[in-house]
């Protein structure tokens, strides 16, 4: 009998009176029962939230690190089975489920280490002008309030330890609502949670159903959303809330770059490999996996057949395989949609050079060269493991068409120049640049955010901190200074 998962409403396991099923992309099987909270039960938990709100601010620091830590160990206790669950419910690979499950690890160690260095207070003297003789200002930061974090699918563990971890931290209480394809992973984390210490109400996980959540999102008991999804549900969570704090990770079309002096066959080789492979790691449903290759001219000829020889090297195939590399997408309308954005560029003159091909759920991993400037997936994110590529002529050229595009989230510069690595930095209209690699490089402790259509605010423990919380000025009088 498959297994009814509960949620977590202020810290304890309940049910409501209806649940789910969660399907593995890869067969269909069901691989658990989620419980889905009545309306009652989210007003229970929205309430209880709000009710502790300046108890949880007042939490002793070494309180809140300590939770942290235990569910970091814990994490580490429980690899394998956790692992295993994501890769079920997801689809993604087990080799990549398990790398997953390895940031959560750090996001979770990251921000215990945070929460007892942050707010210590910053002193800044106000005898500088003759009228703050005597004063001295103390500022501190503290919590906005509780937190509505919404988490996707595609790394349903750790992005669900991003809305988690920094609200602890500070001490908000946090109301986190999982995507409905992939909730169990992060309801392991309430497993985890409800062995601390943290007072009740503080934490919530909700499985709540799409629809259900313009009420949420609208309830003004929750001034902070974090929310990573989609550019279209982001944007009108915001039109929606003017008033409200919203931290938005979106989307992007990550571009890798190889300029000419990346130019040795080993260079070339290289370029080729990491391209391939964070073009279709997890099904290349990722923010910042590559979907765009600018090769400058010069060395355009040699990479694409590497390019094209390490993508059909990827192992395709059943997530739960050490082997595989690429595995499904999270449900066949999914790849179905990758499959029209691919012939319409074909009919309009793209070339397939590899790949192109759908099996249920599964998308071959693609390279399509060629490819006209006004089709959908030269405009917009694939969400799939689909590459395309286009020659450019010197580095201002390539710089420029990464930046013809309405997202700016991350780009990849190949380059062993270190003048060229700076002239990127200051040129590419991203929130962060990567030189010597793809576009897909993330470290949880880093800023981590884009750019025109790819969002506001950042994530990476600290600097969700920061969205989390505001400051206040203490000014003390009559002291000598």
């Amino acid at each position: 009998m498959t297994s009814i998962h509960a949620f977590w409403l202020a810290g304890r396991q309940t049910t409501g009176e209806t649940t789910f099923d969660v399907t593995s992309p890869w067969d269909g099987r069901v691989v658990g029962k989620a419980a889905v909270p009545t309306d009652a039960q989210v007003e229970e938990a929205v309430a209880a939230a709000h009710a502790v709100r300046d108890e949880f601010a007042a939490t002793p620091a070494h309180v809140r690190a300590a939770a942290l830590a235990h569910v970091s160990n814990r994490l580490v206790e429980r690899t394998e089975e956790i692992a295993q669950l994501i890769s079920a419910e997801n689809g993604k690979p087990i080799k990549w489920a398990r790398g997953e499950l390895g940031r959560a690890v750090s996001v979770f160690r990251f921000a215990a280490e945070e929460a007892r260095r942050f707010n210590g207070g910053e002193a800044q003297r106000l005898d500088t002008d003759a009228g703050g003789q005597g004063r001295l200002a103390l500022t501190r930061r503290f919590p906005k309030g509780v937190v509505l974090g919404i988490a996707p699918f595609n790394f349903p563990l750790n992005l669900c330890a991003h809305k988690i971890a920094p609200a602890i931290a500070v001490g908000a209480p946090i109301i986190l609502k999982p995507a409905p394809a992939t909730p169990l992973s992060g309801l392991i984390l309430g497993e985890l949670l409800a062995e601390t210490d943290l007072p009740a109400g503080s934490w919530s996980i909700l499985p709540v159903a799409n629809d259900k959540m313009p009420a949420l999102v609208q309830d003004e008991r929750m001034p902070v959303i974090s929310f990573t999804g989609s550019e279209k549900v982001g944007y009108a969570i915001m039109d929606s809330v003017p008033r409200k704090h919203c931290t938005l990770e979106l989307g992007g079309n990550g571009a890798a770059v190889v300029l000419g002096d990346y130019s040795s066959d080993e260079d070339l080789d290289w370029a080729a490999s990491r391209i391939a492979t964070f073009s279709n790691y997890q099904g290349g449903q990722s923010c910042i996996s590559v979907q765009r290759v600018i090769a400058d001219a010069s060395v355009y000829d040699r990479l694409v057949p590497r390019v094209v020889k390490a993508v059909e090297a990827q192992v395709t195939g059943d997530p739960s395989d050490p082997a595989t590399e690429v595995g499904p997408l999270v449900n066949e309308d999914a790849a179905k949609r990758v499959e029209s954005w691919v012939d319409e560029a074909a009919k309009a003159g793209a070339k397939v050079l590899t790949g192109g091909k759908r099996d249920g759920a599964a998308y071959a991993p693609t390279v399509l060269a060629d490819v006209p400037a006004d089709v959908t997936i030269a405009c917009e994110e694939v969400f799939g493991p689909v590459l395309t590529l286009k020659k450019v002529d010197g580095e201002a050229e390539a710089f420029d068409a990464v930046n013809d595009s309405k997202y700016g989230l991350q780009a990849g510069v190949f380059t062993h120049d270190l003048q060229t690595a700076f002239r990127a930095h200051r040129a590419l209209e991203v929130g962060g640049v990567v030189i010597g690699d793809a576009p897909s490089y993330r470290a949880d402790q880093m800023p981590y955010g884009g750019v025109k259509q790819s969002g506001v605010g950042r994530e990476g423990v600290r600097f969700a901190m920061d969205d989390y919380t505001y400051e206040r000025v203490m000014v003390l009088t009559g002291l000598a200074l």
